[in-house]
C-alpha cells in the first residue's frame, strides 16, 4: 500500500501488511493526536519517540521494531504522511474485520 506524503501526491511512501500489524501489535497509533485531535509534527515526534524507547527496552522485538523505522524516519514523512498512515491503518484494519481475519495481538506477549 502506499500513502501520500505531500498534498500534491507526488511522493509517496510505502507500507506493508507486516508493518502495519506491527502498529496493531504495539498499539503505535493509539492516543497520538494532540488533545485537539489534530495530527501536526509533535505527533510525529512523539511516535518516533515512542517507537525509539520501546526499540531500547526489549531486546527480543527490537528487530521487529526496527521493521517499522522506515515508515517514520523516511525522509518525506511529515504529519500529512502521518495523517494519511492513521487513514491506511485504519482501512487495513476495517477490512481484516469484514473479512474475520484479524489476528489476535495479545498472542505472545
Amino acid at each position: 500500500m502506499k500513502i501520500n506524503a505531500n498534498t500534491s501526491g507526488t511522493r509517496t511512501i510505502e507500507v506493508s501488511e507486516p508493518q502495519l500489524r506491527i502498529i496493531q501489535k504495539y498499539s503505535l497509533l493509539d492516543r497520538i493526536a494532540n488533545s485537539t485531535g489534530v495530527i501536526d509534527e509533535e505527533s510525529l515526534n512523539k511516535l518516533r519517540l515512542t517507537v525509539r524507547s520501546l526499540i531500547a527496552s526489549q531486546t527480543m522485538a527490537s528487530k521487529e521494531l526496527l521493521d517499522i523505522c522506515p515508515i517514520l524516519y523516511h525522509e518525506d514523512m511529515k504529519a500529512l504522511g502521518l495523517k494519511n498512515l492513521i487513514k491506511c491503518y485504519s482501512e487495513w484494519i476495517v477490512n481484516k474485520e469484514a473479512t474475520g481475519t484479524v489476528e489476535e495481538t495479545e498472542t505472545n506477549e
